[in-house]
């Protein structure tokens, strides 16, 4: 005998068959068009979060007390943050360095090209500028790219590297990962996530070929290794502030338009959206205005833009790595050695001639060298990017291939089969999980009513979720008027946001149900940016929390709130594409009490498509979580989500694109 209730069910979707369901899609589409809030108050929001995390210069009283917490440090930030995941024997490596012959040329000088190791299978070229006729030990200056293509055949970076050689300096110039002979497009520095994603810091590559070009240079029998410098331009500023601030052997260094601290970068984030400069960890407890500080009371010189067309530019970072960098120089009574300029001509991102003197000025008087006021012209002398092409191996490996590679060493343990050692390592992994994501759990605070309709058989409310840490997700929640309050209830993700997942949202009220449509945070219409909101997924990941932890914190919290609602103790979760695929497998294999069962379309076997699809970084940036396939895969989430039931459909992937900008 069939019960009301089921009767009322029953009639309805009769009803649907013939009378609603061709204009349900239209309807619900409709529905899930409404915005609940603009991209700019998401970010916003998501600026205050990270603000709380932007931690406090000390206050040291003595230049004693400040060179004890530099060195402690300086041990912290490599060894826990840039070596992390890294093979020790590639860490201690000699630099290895192969001489590939002499470039013609050079009055007063000569170079030398130079390929070497970053690490094993992984090499790069340099140029070394050796300056003739010297007697002693000299000082030498290691020069380091930024995002030119160019790379070391650069004309400004060629001008420097022949003054410093005319005025009795060593100058090694180094290419740069992505650029330059190593311009390739498994180089493009998105890739370096794929590192993160298995299990080694991507800092740790980039700092091993900056700090390779260093030990060269000491190496050098001529060199007085007193005397090291360091200097670039934007990728270059940022590898000048980071090796010099790492390594207590660099005395002198220029710094151009390569770094900002954690207040300008949260407030203007698209000044910085490379991994490596923001990489995971980096600014959680410390920030570079603590690099610049570690600097005290070596000669620092940072020269920023008056109205840079690309980022830092000077009025806007002034006052966090300068000004409030003064007093840890004054500690040693050596406040003259730090230095600010800021230029003007031509004001622009640039290491051109106006910079290129202030540089060699500083240089100079520091080296205890006739101090030199003005370039000497070397435009006869620029060599063209042929000429100065040293050549690299055929099977050289990139950051993907590398990142491949310690993919393929990857060892888990396997889950267990039987019943009670499976549930322990479940609830072990469960907590290793927690970690790698950096999952806090939290709560809505409030479900602010946005937007409602009412007609023709359907009815929504539309959402703004507000949770306990301050960030807010939107929502829209549909069912059919005639169908009771404690009906079935689905939550949907998908890739594209609660707009593009009309298709499943009308089914799954066609069946009677009432569904929740989620864009948690970075999805659909929660991204801070669009289209790119990179460089705020980088500033989370730095600052110690992950992009996907946060999603799922809001997941499970809009899942309770809908439990809550519907009066179900357990829910379906229904996704579309690869990134809701993770979140809700995370989600469920946090917390499987909350879901009867998990449907993921658009799904990927395996964390390893990242790797070989390979997936942008910038399409999918939540997913390239440290350690994150290091120490998980797919089927082990769904493992971990038992009892909850995984159906996973493997048909065509949507491409995991942002929206298009509005």
């Amino acid at each position: 005998m069939i019960g009301p209730r089921r009767l009322l069910g029953v009639l309805f979707l009769a009803t649907a068959g013939t009378l609603y369901a061709q204009t349900v899609p239209q309807q619900v589409a409709e529905v899930l068009e409404r915005q609940v809030q603009a991209h700019q108050t998401v970010a916003y929001q998501l600026q205050e979060y990270l603000f709380k995390s932007i931690p406090k210069l000390p206050a040291p009283q003595s230049a004693q007390e400040w060179t004890q917490e530099e060195s402690r440090l300086r041990e912290q930030i490599l060894n826990q943050v840039a070596f992390h995941g890294w093979p020790n024997d590639w860490v201690n490596a000699p630099p290895k360095f192969e001489d590939a012959g002499e470039v013609p040329g050079g009055n007063g000088y000569r170079m030398r090209k130079l390929r070497f190791q970053i690490v094993p299978g992984f090499d790069s070229t340099a140029i070394l500028y050796e300056p003739l006729n010297v007697k002693g030990k000299v000082p030498a200056i290691l020069n380091v790219n930024g995002h030119d293509p160019l790379g070391k055949a650069a004309e400004y970076k060629q001008k420097r590297c022949i003054n410093f050689a005319k005025r009795g300096i060593y100058a090694l110039s180094l290419d740069w990962i992505g650029f330059g002979e190593l311009n390739v497009p498994e180089d493009a520095h998105e890739f370096g996530a794929s590192l993160d994603l298995v299990g080694s810091n991507v800092l740790g590559l980039f700092y091993l070929a900056m700090r390779t070009g260093l030990d060269y240079l000491a190496s050098l029998p001529q060199v007085d290794a007193s005397r090291l410098g360091v200097t670039g331009l934007s990728g270059g500023g940022w590898q000048t502030i980071t090796l010099s601030s790492l390594d207590p052997r660099v005395s002198v260094m220029v710094e151009v338009a390569g770094f900002g601290s954690l207040q300008s970068n949260i407030t203007h984030p698209v000044d910085t959206d490379c991994d490596e400069q923001d990489p995971p960890d980096l600014a959680r407890g410390r920030d570079y205005t603590f690099l610049a500080a570690m600097r005290a009371p070596r000669p620092t010189m940072l020269i920023h833009n008056g109205e840079d067309n690309c980022c830092f530019r000077a009025d806007l970072v002034k006052p966090y790595i300068y000004d409030q960098i003064k007093p840890f120089f004054r500690l040693f009574g050596k406040e003259d050695n730090l230095a600010w300029y800021e230029n003007r001509d031509p004001g622009t991102h640039n290491y051109y001639l106006d910079n290129r003197e202030h540089a060699y000025r500083f240089f100079t008087e520091h080296f205890n060298l006739p101090v030199a006021r003005d370039e000497i012209p070397s435009d006869p002398e620029i060599k063209s990017f042929q000429e100065l092409e040293v050549g690299l191996p055929k099977d050289n490996l990139t950051m993907l291939g590398l990142a491949k590679q310690f993919a393929s060493r990857i060892q888990r343990e396997p889950v267990p089969t039987e019943m009670q050692a499976r549930a322990g390592w479940a609830s072990a992994e469960r907590q290793k999980l927690t970690s790698v994501i950096r999952y806090k759990p939290v709560e809505v605070k409030n479900a602010w009513r946005m937007w409602n309709t009412k007609n023709h058989l359907l009815q929504s409310l539309t959402y703004r979720f507000e949770f306990t840490n301050g960030l807010t997700a939107a929502g829209t929640w549909l069912k059919a008027i005639a169908v009771p309050a404690e009906a079935p209830a689905t939550l949907v993700l998908n890739d594209g946001g609660r707009k593009a997942a009309g298709e499943v949202v009308s089914d799954r009220v066609n069946r009677g149900e009432q569904v929740l449509a989620l864009d948690p945070i970075f999805i659909g219409e929660s991204m801070p940016l669009v289209p790119d909101s990179t460089p705020y997924a980088l500033l989370v990941s730095t600052t110690g929390s992950r992009p996907l932890g946060l999603e799922v914190e809001q997941v499970l919290a809009a899942a309770r709130w809908l439990q809550q609602q519907s009066g179900h103790s357990k829910i379906r979760l229904e996704t579309m594409g690869i990134r809701s695929e993770v979140i809700g497998l995370a989600a469920a294999a946090l917390e499987p009490s909350a879901f009867s069962e998990v449907v993921s379309h658009g799904a990927m076997k395996t964390l390893g498509y990242l790797l070989e699809a390979p997936v942008p970084f910038r399409s999918a940036p939540d997913l390239f979580c440290l350690d994150f396939y290091k120490d998980f895969d797919i089927d082990r989430l769904a493992a971990m989500a038992a009892p909850t039931a995984w159906e996973p459909h493997y048909g065509p992937k949507p491409a995991p694109a942002p929206p298009a900008a509005e």
